[in-house]
């Protein structure tokens, strides 16, 4: 199964909408084929590791990282050739949360006779689809929480905040290139307008060696105040998206603004809006989810770290502190509907050291109280 989790992180940022999977046929203790799922509409792990077979494989045993589905989507099901090879039996990861599948896979397969054994490195193997998993039973993005900070928990200097231009990096050079990398594993990137004012982000994905993937960017932007010279719109084929709280109907200055945006390269989104005139997340996260977007990076500001808090909004964080204590500015976490004596916890916290700087990653387990959006 350590083989298969490997095979199937190699198809990392291009199955979508699909899992990662990875598979491996085993027969008197030697492994005889491996497969992963490279791409959404090509062959499953099961169908790329029985075909290096010819579809036969009797008396064998299958390892997979995720159920095999039942059902026809970009391709057939699964069960169907797997009963069809002569395996003997299949040993599964997980179950697929998705709701077409959610345990029929396996009951196919042992209702036809085969010996199925389910939960073999389990919790590695759920980790290793929990977006995909969040999306098919939400109908939402997987969010995860990042920012760079100081150890006393300051992501920014207030006194600068208003001012479009370059930013003062906090961390090293080596957290930021793992930033970059961390933004190629996502969908989507999504920052708060004031956050574009204040540091005139790409929001790209900058590494040497990157795939060709890049995510989505969103800009939650309820007046449409993004200029159209922003540097998003110098990376001409990946547009960010801006969503407005308002349309514009009758405004003609966010008529204006709209217009420019749209003519820099922008696609505008009008999404409901809170009673403060804030767009409304939930509505927005739904929206995505039917775009497909199974993972979400929220880089900012603090105040749109704080709105998807108090939504119950967020599942993970990758928090960097950089080795600096500054006393003031603008903190990790603020805004309205935020509560301290029912704070969102953390799981266990994993901690890597990059270059000078830490990086903390660790999953909400308790969301703590939610605000109605």
């Amino acid at each position: 199964m350590q083989q298969a989790l490997r095979l199937a992180e190699r198809g990392r940022g291009q199955t979508r909408p699909n899992p990662v999977v990875g598979a491996v046929v085993v027969k008197d203790g030697a492994v005889i084929a491996r497969g992963f799922h490279h791409r959404a509409g090509q062959p499953h792990a099961e169908i790329e590791a029985l075909a290096a077979l010819g579809m036969r494989a009797p008396q064998a045993t299958l390892y997979v990282t995720l159920e095999p589905c039942c059902h026809r989507g970009r391709t057939g099901p699964c069960t169907q050739a797997i009963l069809a090879s002569g395996i003997s039996r299949v040993v599964v990861g997980c179950r697929d949360e998705n709701p077409l599948v959610s345990g029929r896979g396996m009951a196919i397969l042992r209702k036809a006779g085969m010996r199925v054994d389910a939960g073999c490195l389990e919790d590695e193997c759920h980790r290793a689809n929990r977006t995909f998993f969040c999306w098919a039973k939400k109908k939402r993005p997987w969010v995860t929480l990042k920012a760079a900070a100081t150890l006393d928990g300051f992501i920014g200097d207030r006194q600068e905040k208003a001012r479009r231009g370059p930013q003062r990096w906090i961390t090293g050079e080596a957290a930021r290139s793992y930033a970059h990398a961390l933004r190629a594993q996502h969908d989507a990137i999504l920052v708060g307008v004031g956050t574009v004012l204040a540091d005139d982000p790409r929001l790209t994905v900058r590494l040497p060696k990157a795939k060709a993937f890049h995510p989505l960017r969103i800009v939650l932007d309820s007046q449409l105040r993004t200029p159209p010279d922003a540097a998003m719109f110098s990376e001409k084929s990946h547009p960010p998206l801006l969503v407005a709280a308002k349309t514009p109907r009758f405004d003609r200055q966010l008529l204006a603004r709209q217009a420019a945006l749209e003519a820099a390269g922008a696609e505008i989104w009008f999404a409901p809006t809170t009673p403060d005139g804030r767009t409304a997340l939930p509505p927005l996260m739904r929206r995505l989810g039917r775009r497909e977007i199974q993972s979400l990076l929220l880089e900012g500001g603090s105040r749109v770290h704080g709105a998807f808090i108090a939504a119950g909004l967020v599942d993970s964080i990758a928090l960097f502190l950089a080795p600096r204590l500054v006393g003031a500015g603008v903190s990790i976490v603020e805004g309205a509907g935020l509560d301290w004596r029912k704070p969102a916890t953390l799981g266990p916290l994993a901690v890597r050291v990059l270059g000078d700087d830490v990086l903390l990653t660790a999953d909400v387990i308790n969301r703590g109280r939610r605000r109605r959006s």
